[in-house]
């Protein structure tokens, strides 16, 4: 084997933890192989938040983030927190701005944020092959050995990048659990997250609101959100909906405040606008059609001042918790990340290394560790990157 061959790491997976990984371990000395079967890298980050990249969250927390082990990501977060990364893009001369909630977007193009971290990998003298899949990995005497297009490396540490397997257009497998179980690292069985839910067809009637958006508080799993709901044709989806798919399972209702921060609303409306009916007071608080399907659920016909003040206290209440039964999700395919992965339990929080083999790092989105949407899983791919990367 040529000398060319040998390394101190093979970082596999070329996207936002593979390559944060790579140049700081680069930046220390050491030398890095980075190898992705994509014909570029960072292909996530190309497309996230339309384009402009939201690259992390000033409201970075662990509590933040889903994980069989809920103190596992605190660690890597506290020691690589969102300002050392607003402190590489300053430096780098990225114009941001703070949208909602704490996310932070380039002004420019998510290409940006590419082009730096592949200058941070060149500054590390870091070696990147794409293009070409991954033939096989093995462990022998200390050293792993990767054989990838026509080519072999080795190296006594392998860092597992390849992510998880949502938005498998961009190249998305479960490469990482299959490498991650061959190695004896337990698995958490991934399910899709921040991803739309579908109706069943007795929730007809809302598929008819497609295009139709509002600010809601979902509610499942024990755990809420405060931003917009979307009506689809499948069904529901907008930030609050990818929020709470994250905690949603199946057979489980999520609950919708339709009119949040509002209170005795319809009783009030009696009193002020007795003649009024049910729908022309949603109508003025909610979009028109979305107001219509509404009303026509609660079937309550005729005025205000004809009903019973316990009955339009119902109704408040019903509208407060709309009680929605989702039939699945959309898939992988829609999923912007993976609840699930590499458990933590067989790895350091602090240094994302194996437990049981020395050398062996998983590190990113193959983790049991998943984050709010809004620039969380940006955090942790760079967090727990430089984590790994101060031990190899």
């Amino acid at each position: 084997m040529a000398a060319s061959d040998i390394y101190d790491a093979i970082i596999l997976g070329a996207g936002g933890a593979g390559l944060m990984c790579a140049a700081v371990a680069g930046q220390r000395g050491r030398r890095g192989l980075v190898i992705d079967h994509a014909d570029e890298p960072g292909k996530k980050i190309l497309i996230s938040g339309g384009g402009r990249c939201n690259f992390t969250n000033i409201g970075t927390a662990p509590d933040r983030y889903l994980s069989a082990n809920p103190h596992f990501a605190r660690s890597a977060l506290s020691r690589y927190t969102a300002a050392d990364f607003i402190a590489l893009v300053d430096r780098y001369n990225i114009a941001w701005h703070e949208k909602t909630l704490g996310q932070l977007f380039c002004d420019g193009s998510a290409k940006q944020i590419v082009a730096m971290l592949l200058d941070e990998c060149a500054a590390g003298d870091v070696t990147l092959h794409l293009r070409d899949a991954i033939r096989d990995v093995g462990h022998a005497d200390g050293i792993f050995r990767v054989d990838y297009g026509d080519r072999t490396a080795t190296a006594p540490a392998l860092v597992i990048a390849t992510g998880g397997p949502s938005i498998p257009k961009l190249g998305a497998t479960g490469f990482a659990y299959d490498l991650a179980r061959r190695f004896g690292l337990k698995v958490v069985e991934p399910r899709p997250a921040l991803v739309p839910l579908t109706l069943p067809q007795d929730e007809a009637l809302f598929h008819a609101l497609a295009g139709v958006a509002a600010p809601v508080v979902a509610r499942a799993g024990g755990a809420s959100f405060a931003e917009a709901a979307l009506f689809t044709h499948r069904g529901l989806s907008g930030p609050a909906i990818l929020q709470i798919s994250s905690y949603w399972r199946h057979g489980q209702p999520i609950g919708i405040d339709f009119l949040p921060g509002l209170a005795n609303w319809l009783v009030e409306a009696k009193r002020t606008r007795p003649r009024a009916t049910v729908k022309s007071v949603l109508s003025d608080l909610l979009p028109a059609r979305l107001a219509e399907a509404l009303a026509e659920r609660l079937a309550l016909p005729g005025a205000l001042d004809e009903q019973r003040d316990a009955a339009l206290a119902e109704i408040e209440r019903r509208l407060a918790d709309w009680q929605f039964h989702p039939n699945g999700t959309e898939g992988f395919a829609k999923a912007e990340v993976a609840v699930g992965g590499v458990s933590t339990d067989v790895l350091s929080s602090k240094t994302m290394a194996a437990r049981h083999l020395p050398g062996l790092y998983v590190i990113g989105e193959a983790v049991d560790v998943t984050g709010w949407l809004g620039g969380y899983n940006f955090q942790w791919a760079w967090a727990s990157g430089w984590a790994a990367a101060q031990d190899i």
